[in-house]
């Protein structure tokens, strides 16, 4: 099997690709139905505007706790719930179009609802991705479900054009809930192996303040995060001008902003094809995301420049390729910057983030275009991510390569006294950890840059506040602190250690002098 397909081969994979891509047809087919619907119930831009707004918006409110759910609930029954969300949604709404009681409100309303159990999908499925294939094709992987996304948009909207003018738009909305039934049935079939656990699930709000901490405390995440702010920031220009290039600029009509958005969507599906190729010929994820942030900010500034079709088209070919490459490389270096227990959260911030860099985008170039004209705004957003892509190059997306813990006792706190059983089960109280450290002065910087990262190690697992203390009066005695807000988080707290985390303690450990291990104790919070 080409490398381009290689992820195919994994059944689960398969399948569950297979049934996305069949909802994402049946979500353009939804949207283009509310469009065409809602110009007939209300036909002015105002309301035909909100109908994109009802279905964007979720995404800004849900993603964190969308996030936060997926990690705590079994992530199969989780995406059940979600499906079957969507498809009770759906359903009604096509049953109300076809009986004629549905009017512009209802059908912002019902196109919310629909873009809730969306915004609820996005964690989860980006979260799932790496239950479903090997690490090593997880890039390709990631790109396929582009590749599936940008052929849903290219077929979608046509589909559904057809099926409004063939049947109605209440035949639209039936299809779309048809697709969502497909995908629900093909997650029954999904035989989903979940990883068992001796502790209870994490709290719902708990679980989204440590995600929150996990992506401050990890550079990795917070390096994808940044650079997906710049990419899609600029290149959100295309989706707020493109209509206007191509009516103004251009003399076209809607059905070669179509067309438009068709060759786009060649370019990302030929560009998701060509993905392993390109990897050997830019191995890191720096080097890909910098140079299709050009090839982008290249497009940018050939479609403003455009008067005729011809380069206008081949605008839109490079962007698509260059948004495919680097969207999909950018999500890919997030998936591998977080271990398992976190993921959907942080996905759900690192969603949330790019999104609103889209839309503030979106609206700051479309006033750009108002302000100074179409082709000057695109020309600065050219000029713009070109310079900011080289800005941010050294915010680094590829993972520093694990080294070597040294063979060091570490160390370990004393078991509870069995007298604060009862008080322990019951989780109250922040518990505060410490590790007593007797470091050679003549190792003072270099322990201190050891400490910097295990705070950054500590902050990821779960604490909620960490200090490093020096004694005045024995510069070669230290004091690291720690809380984490309940014993059970405390007991979480080893789980969630990766190989890389678990060196950098080992290197702290090292430094203790004396013979044995730094002492270690655990303290909980009580009321007097």
């Amino acid at each position: 099997m080409s490398l381009a397909f290689a992820p195919l081969r994994h059944p689960a994979f398969r399948l569950l690709w297979w049934a996305n891509l069949a909802a994402n047809i049946g979500l353009w087919v939804q949207n283009t139905g509310a469009g065409w619907m809602m110009t007939g119930l209300d036909p002015s831009p105002v309301m035909v505007s909100l109908v994109q707004a009802a279905s964007m918006l979720p995404v800004f409110l849900l993603a964190l706790p969308a996030g936060a759910a997926a990690d705590i609930i079994d992530r199969r029954q989780y995406l059940i719930a979600a499906q079957a969300w969507v498809l009770t949604v759906a359903s009604a709404l096509a049953v109300l179009t076809w009986a004629g009681w549905l009017g512009p409100w209802g059908l912002l309303f019902f196109t919310f609802c629909i873009g809730m159990g969306n915004a609820l999908n996005f964690p989860a499925w980006a979260a799932t991705t790496p239950e479903l294939v090997p690490r090593e094709d997880l890039v390709q992987a990631i790109a396929l479900n582009g590749i599936g996304f940008n052929l849903s948009r290219a077929v979608g909207p046509a589909i559904g054009g057809f099926v409004i003018g063939l049947a109605g738009t209440e035949a639209a909305f039936a299809l779309n809930a048809f697709c969502f039934l497909v995908l629900l049935l093909s997650l029954l079939f999904w035989k989903r192996e979940a990883p068992a656990s001796p502790l209870p699930p994490e709290h719902f709000l708990g679980a989204m303040r440590a995600g929150l901490r996990f992506v401050a405390a990890s550079p990795a995440m917070r390096a994808a995060i940044l650079r997906a702010c710049v990419f899609f920031f600029f290149t959100a220009a295309v989706w707020g001008l493109l209509p206007l290039v191509v009516r103004q600029r251009l003399g076209l009509g809607p059905e070669s902003y179509g067309l438009m958005l068709g060759v786009m969507g060649a370019g990302a599906v030929g560009t998701g094809f060509a993905l392993p190729l390109l990897r050997t010929r830019l191995p890191t994820r720096g080097s890909m995301v910098l140079a299709f942030s050009l090839v982008s900010s290249v497009a940018l500034a050939l479609l403003g420049v455009s008067g005729h079709w011809l380069p206008a088209a081949v605008a839109m070919l490079l962007f698509g390729a260059g948004w495919l490459a680097a969207a999909s490389t950018l999500q890919a270096a997030a998936q591998f910057a977080t271990p398992a227990w976190v993921r959907a959260r942080a996905i759900g911030i690192y969603q949330l983030c790019f999104f609103g860099a889209m839309t503030a985008g979106a609206v700051l170039w479309g006033w750009a275009g108002t302000q100074f004209g179409v082709e000057l705004a695109l020309l600065l957003a050219a000029a713009a991510s070109g310079v900011c892509a080289f800005a941010v190059r050294g915010w680094r997306l590829d993972l520093a390569p694990v080294r070597e813990a040294p063979a060091v006792p570490m160390p370990r706190p004393e078991a509870p006294a069995p007298e604060l059983g009862p008080v322990l089960a019951g989780d109250n109280g922040r518990v505060l950890e410490v590790v007593r450290y007797t470091v050679d002065p003549t190792d003072r910087e270099d322990f201190l840059a050891v400490m910097r990262e295990a705070r950054r190690v500590r902050l990821r697992s779960g604490a909620v506040g960490w200090v490093l203390l020096d004694d005045v009066a024995h510069p070669e005695r230290w004091i690291e602190l720690w809380s984490v807000e309940s014993w059970t988080e405390h007991l979480r707290e080893a789980g969630r250690l990766d190989p890389a985390d678990r060196a950098v303690l080992a290197r702290a450990a090292a430094f203790q002098i004396g013979g044995g291990p730094p002492e270690a104790a655990r303290y909980l919070a009580v009321e007097p």
